[in-house]
């Protein structure tokens, strides 16, 4: 364990969560109006043809991603699965070194060097590193502001033919703690103040890669009033709701 430990690429937390939509002023009225995260900033990405927006979560930010060009792997993404959530990213002290590490490990990756994106020095993982979900690594020019924002990022859900297998090797690769495990199918792991949690695809429809983002809500009631108030399609539990894809961008 010490070895692997030693050659993984340390992450401090989930820097974002991307998602791509048709439209960032339209995405707006249902991450910054209704959920109420803060608007950070919002530029093109040339290299990426995208324009992009970051929003505050807490500690993490929410990215949402608009394609400029149709050429463009956000454009075709859109084209082929719609509006939904695209990539994770980590918050790594050193991009260029954990690439170098990774890399030596055979690990596939899009970008072998760092290049400017919205969250400072970025570089992507292939997808096949992390069982189908696309991995960014980001080291931040500035300090992620930890606005006061209404509703938190708590945990990621991410959907996996073998949800052990696929937490086994994001823990090797990022050198994430596993919370107290139950004897179930679902694995809990560690990423700052956030988790990603492992669940087998049959439990959330047979989709694999990035399901649903679960935010935690400062006021609770006052946010379901929010919701209700813009009409959002949802579903109510005891302390929590559901946001139907169809009011959330497909996420």
């Amino acid at each position: 364990g010490e070895q692997v430990g030693a050659r993984a690429a340390v992450i401090r937390k989930i820097h974002h969560v991307g998602i791509v939509v048709e439209s960032l002023s339209r995405s707006y009225t249902f991450y910054r109006d209704t959920l109420g995260l803060p608007l950070i900033k919002e530029a093109d990405v040339k290299d990426q043809g995208v324009k992009a927006a970051l929003l505050s979560a807490g500690e993490s930010e929410i990215e949402l991603l608009e394609p400029l060009a149709s050429e463009t792997g956000v454009a075709k993404f859109l084209a082929k699965r719609g509006e939904g959530l695209h990539h994770l990213c980590f918050e790594a002290d050193d991009v260029a070194a954990a690439l170098d590490g990774l890399s030596a490990r055979g690990v596939p990756l899009i970008d072998r060097c760092p290049r400017p994106g919205l969250a400072g020095m970025v570089a992507f993982l292939h997808p096949r590193a992390c069982a189908g979900v696309l991995v960014e690594l980001a080291t931040p020019t500035e300090p992620v502001r930890d606005s006061v924002a209404p509703v938190k990022l708590k945990r990621l859900v991410i959907g996996a033919r073998d949800a052990k297998g696929t937490a086994a090797t994001f823990r090797e690769l990022f050198a994430l703690s596993e919370e107290t495990a139950n004897d179930g199918p679902r694995v809990m792991l560690r990423a700052g103040p956030s988790a990603l949690l492992m669940v087998p695809a049959e439990e959330v429809g047979g989709t694999e890669g990035l399901v649903a983002i679960s935010f935690l809500a400062q006021d609770f009631p006052a946010l379901i009033r929010r919701l209700e108030g813009a009409r959002v399609s949802m579903l109510r539990g005891a302390g929590e709701a559901t946001v139907e894809p169809v009011s959330s961008h497909g996420v």
